[in-house]
């Protein structure tokens, strides 16, 4: 992985959603909810006036709407601020 995030930013790999069927009706992609989990990968350094809490290898909670949604080598991943992130589970 070549992607190092700068200041208090994280880089999450979201966790894959939970496939649900109702009475064998299937889903598709783009009604499904947004996994709101997800294993952080790489921390930035922080800044001076907020200390970086987060390291990789951390499961956590994020917002709906959070971070900005990357693809690299075919896998998609969430780099956002480390005060988008709710909980650390």
């Amino acid at each position: 992985m070549n992607i190092k995030p700068l200041a208090d930013r994280v880089l999450i790999k979201p966790v894959a959603a939970e496939e649900k069927t109702v009475g064998g009706i299937i889903i598709p992609d783009s009604a499904k909810e947004k996994p709101l989990k997800g294993h952080v990968v790489a921390v930035g350094k922080g800044t001076k006036d907020e200390e970086m809490v987060l390291k990789a290898g951390d499961n956590v909670l994020y917002g709906k709407y959070a971070g900005t949604e990357l693809e690299l080598e075919g896998e998609t991943y969430l780099i956002m601020r480390q005060s988008d992130v709710l909980a650390i589970l």
